[in-house]
Order: C-alpha cells, then structure tokens, then sequence
C-alpha cells in the first residue's frame, strides 16, 4: 500500500511539472519575460538593477508609440538587450539640437514636445534622421549619459522584443507601465509645404 502511495506521488508531481512547462515555457518566451536594467542611461525614469516585466505579446498585434519604454536588440550586437524610450516613429525625421528634440511628421508637421521625465538635458551635437518605414528613433531619458540612436541609428522594427510592463524591484518602485509617457501636447508645431514650396 505504501510503494502504491508512492507510485501515486510522483505520477502526480510528474504531472504537475509537465503541467508548468506547457504554461510557463509559452508564456517565458512570447508574452512576458524578465529584465534587469544594466546602467545609468534612463535615470532617473530607471535605476541600474531595477527588476522589470516585459510584455513581449501587446507589439504583435500593435506598433509602438511615441513614449512607449522599450527593450530590443541592440542593432550593432544582436546579443546584447537595450532600454530606451520612443522618440521617432517610421516615416518621420527627427531633428536633435543642444537644446531640443523634434520631429516632422509624415503630413510636414514639425513638432516640438514638453519632456517633464527628464531631469539629466542635453544633447550633444545636432543630429538629423530620416526613419525608414521600419525604423524607430530611440533615446535614454539621462540624455547626456546615453548611447542610443544619436550615436549609432534607428532600431529595426524586428529588433523590438517588447515593452516595459511592470516594474517589481526594489518594492518601494512597483509601477505598471512604469515609465511610459503620452506625447500628446507638442510645445509648438507648423505646417511644411511640400516640396519645399513657399
């Protein structure tokens, strides 16, 4: 009776396992997966060592927006795993002075946009970028401590694993969507003729 108790134990636990896996390993590879931030270049929005959950699932069925926190492939080294926010979207040109960021939209329309997450300002150098239909324009919020696509270009949309969902550690930081900014009043905008017409 005992070696039947025990056969029935680990035909359970056996299930149970198998159980876990069909779960665990689907959702681990496309709808959620852990991160650590590594480095100083999104404070004071994200610490280095901060524990977060990224939702992989929600950019299958949706692009990313301007705002969004994201982390993707660095395009120079595949391997390596990046955190930044979305500044340019596909189609746009950004355009970075010393003292701002802005963006001409598909429609002509320049806009300038009120950054109230960062404290770190500064750019160095003036940069102009044309995005291509999948290219995203990305910078840390520690502006003059960031290597993002001012140094070395867009991200491909194919690179974009997902965005920051939850942020779980330290306990006194839980958020959801920590991070996440909505561009939806621009400091100033004006229309371009097309074609450079007057």
């Amino acid at each position: 009776m005992q070696e039947e108790h025990r056969e029935n134990f680990f035909t359970e636990l056996l299930k149970f396992i198998l159980l876990a896996v069909v779960i665990v390993v689907p959702v681990r590879l496309w709808v959620a997966q852990p991160f650590i931030v590594s480095g100083a270049s999104m404070e004071p929005t994200f610490d280095s060592g901060q524990y977060l959950i990224i939702d992989e699932l929600t950019y299958h069925f949706a692009e990313p927006e301007r705002g969004d926190v994201i982390i993707f492939r660095y395009p120079r080294n595949p391997s390596e795993f990046f955190i930044k926010r979305v500044i340019g979207l596909p189609g746009e040109t950004v355009e970075v002075t010393p003292g701002s960021v802005a963006v001409v939209k598909q429609e002509g329309i320049t806009e300038t946009f009120i950054e109230p997450y960062l404290v770190n300002r500064g750019n160095v150098g003036t940069v102009t970028m044309a995005l291509g239909p999948d290219e995203y324009f990305v910078m840390g919020d520690n502006r003059p401590n960031s290597s993002d696509s001012r140094s070395w270009g867009a991200v491909p949309r194919q690179n974009i694993i997902g965005r920051a969902l939850m942020r779980l550690l330290p306990p006194s930081s839980i958020a959801f969507l920590p991070g996440n900014f909505s561009f939806t009043t621009p400091t100033s905008s004006a229309t371009v003729p097309p074609n450079g017409q007057q």
